[in-house]
C-alpha cells in the first residue's frame, strides 16, 4: 500500500512550522534569563553604587583591605572550590561539559565584589554580572533536563544577558556572548536566544530604574587618509596595552600562586600591599590617593573633556592587574574602560585627534584587544558613543585585537583563529 505522497503547501511550510516551535521555544526561556539576570544586575548595581558612594565619604575603609582580602580568600577556599574559577569556569563548561553551574555561584560572586569595592580594590563589574547571568541560566539545564546542545545555548544567552543589562549595551551584550566563547568563531545556532536575553534582561534592569552611565563625544571630524592612519597608530597602542595587562595580571596570579600555597593569604597578602601603595600615594599626593579606587567613573568621565596624563592609565593597569591577581573579585571591564579613556585622552598630546573621540576609541578598544571581542566592542562604541563614530572605533577595535597577541583576560579562552595566521602563511611563501 502507497502512502500519500505530502502535498507541495506541506512541504513548502514545514520548515517555518519547525521553526516557530523553536522561536516560541527559546522566547519562553529567554523571557526567564532575561527576568534574572536583569534583576540581579539591577540589585547589583544599586549595591555597588551605595558601596562606592560610602567608601568615597569614608576613606578609612581602604584599612580593612587586608581584612577583606583574607575573608573573601576564606570564602571561596572553603565554600566556593567549584566556583572559584569564574568567568573561565562558564568558558570551561561550554567547551568541556561536566557539571551545572552551582547557583552558589551568583551570590558568592556578588557578595565578594561589592566586598572588594567597599574596601577600594580596583576591579570592575562585568565579570560578577557574566557570572550571575551565567549561572542562574545554567540552572535551566537541571530543571528542564536539556540536552549538550540547548545548554550551551542556555550559558551563551545567559552571558549575554548579565552583559547587556550591567551596561545598558543589548546589541554589544548579544554578541560578546557569542564572540568570547571561542576567539575567529561565532556560534549562529545562539543568536536568537542570546538577542532575546540580552534585549529582555536590559529592559529588566531599566524596569527596576537602575540607570547607566552615558558618554558623549563632542566632536568628531570628518574622515580623511591622515585620520585614519592616525586611529591605526591610536589602535597599536590600544592593543600593546591591552596584551600588557593581560600578560601582568597573570603573571601576578602566577607568582602569588607559586609563593603562597594557602589561597586565603594570597589576598590578605595583596591587601597589605595595596594598603601600603595608597597610604604612601596619600602621603605623596592626596589628590590623587582615590583616583585609581574601585571602578573610576568620574576619571573615566573626565577623560572625553581633559587631557589626562599618562601616568593615570599605566597607574591603573598596575591596580588593576594587582588587584584582580591576588584575589580579589569583580571584573576587568570597567578598569579596561578606564585604562583605554585616559591612554586615548593623553595620546591627544602627540595624534592630531579630539581628545573625546580618542578617549572614546581607547575606551571599548583595550577592551577589544584584552578580551578578544572586537566584534561586540564595535558594536559598544556605536550603542554608546552613536553611529557617527562608528568607522573611527571599529579600525582602532579591530587593530587593537590584532595586535593584542593571542592572550586575554580570561585564560580558557580557546582560539579558534591565531591572529597572526594570514602573516604565517605570507612568511611561508
Amino acid at each position: 500500500m502507497k502512502l500519500p505522497l505530502p502535498r507541495r503547501s506541506q512541504l513548502l511550510f514545514s520548515p517555518q512550522i519547525i521553526l516557530s516551535g523553536y522561536l516560541f521555544k527559546w522566547i519562553f526561556l529567554c523571557l526567564i534569563i532575561g527576568t534574572m539576570a536583569g534583576t540581579a544586575s539591577a540589585g547589583f548595581l544599586l549595591s555597588l553604587n551605595w558601596v562606592t558612594d560610602w567608601r568615597e565619604q569614608h576613606f578609612w575603609l581602604i584599612l580593612f583591605l587586608p581584612v577583606i582580602g583574607l575573608l573573601i580568600g576564606l570564602l571561596y577556599h572553603y565554600y566556593g572550590q567549584d566556583v572559584t574559577k569564574g568567568n573561565n569556569q562558564l568558558l570551561e563548561e561550554f567547551h568541556n561539559p561536566k557539571n551545572i553551574i552551582p547557583f552558589k555561584m551568583a551570590p558568592m560572586i556578588w557578595l565578594s565584589t561589592i566586598l572588594t569595592h567597599l574596601v577600594g580594590g580596583s576591579a570592575g563589574r562585568e565579570g560578577t554580572a557574566v557570572q550571575m547571568g551565567g549561572s542562574l541560566a545554567d540552572q535551566l539545564t537541571h530543571l528542564f533536563k536539556f540536552k549538550p546542545r540547548d545548554r550551551k545555548v542556555i550559558l551563551i544567552a545567559g552571558i549575554a544577558a548579565g552583559f547587556a543589562s550591567v551596561f545598558g549595551t543589548p546589541l554589544a551584550g548579544t554578541i560578546f556572548g557569542l564572540e568570547v566563547l571561542l576567539v575567529g568563531q561565532l556560534s549562529y545556532a545562539a543568536i536568537l536566544p542570546a538577542l532575546l536575553s540580552a534585549v529582555i534582561a536590559d529592559q529588566t534592569c531599566k524596569a527596576w530604574n537602575v540607570g547607566h552611565t552615558h558618554y558623549h563625544i563632542d566632536l568628531i571630524p570628518g574622515l580623511s587618509a591622515p585620520a585614519i592612519l592616525w586611529c591605526v597608530l591610536a589602535g597599536i597602542f590600544f592593543g600593546i596595552t591591552a596584551m600588557l595587562f593581560s600578560k601582568l595580571m597573570h603573571k601576578i596570579a602566577a607568582f602569588f600562586k607559586a609563593k603562597v600555597a594557602y589561597a586565603p593569604l594570597r589576598p590578605f597578602y595583596g591587601g597589605i600591599i595595596l594598603l601600603m601603595v595608597i597610604g604612601f600615594m596619600h602621603w605623596l599626593v592626596p589628590a590623587y590617593s582615590t583616583r585609581y579606587l574601585g571602578l573610576g567613573i568620574p576619571v573615566i568621565l573626565e577623560s572625553f573633556k581633559q587631557q589626562q596624563a599618562f601616568i593615570d592609565f599605566a597607574t591603573k593597569v598596575l591596580f588593576t592587574a594587582f588587584t584582580v591577581g591576588v584575589g580579589f573579585k569583580g571584573g576587568e571591564v570597567t578598569p579596561l574602560f578606564f585604562i583605554g579613556a585616559t591612554l586615548g585622552s593623553a595620546l591627544s598630546l602627540i595624534i592630531p585627534l579630539p581628545i573625546g573621540l580618542l578617549a572614546g576609541m581607547g575606551f571599548v578598544s583595550v577592551f577589544s584587544g584584552a578580551a578578544n571581542t572586537p566584534l561586540a566592542c564595535i558594536v559598544m562604541g556605536i550603542e554608546l558613543f552613536g553611529a557617527e563614530s562608528s568607522v573611527y572605533i571599529a579600525i582602532a577595535c579591530i587593530v587593537a585585537f590584532l595586535f593584542s597577541g593571542n592572550s586575554g583576560i580570561y585564560s580558557a579562552q580557546p582560539i579558534g583563529t591565531e591572529k597572526h595566521i594570514l602573516l604565517k602563511r605570507y612568511y611561508r611563501k
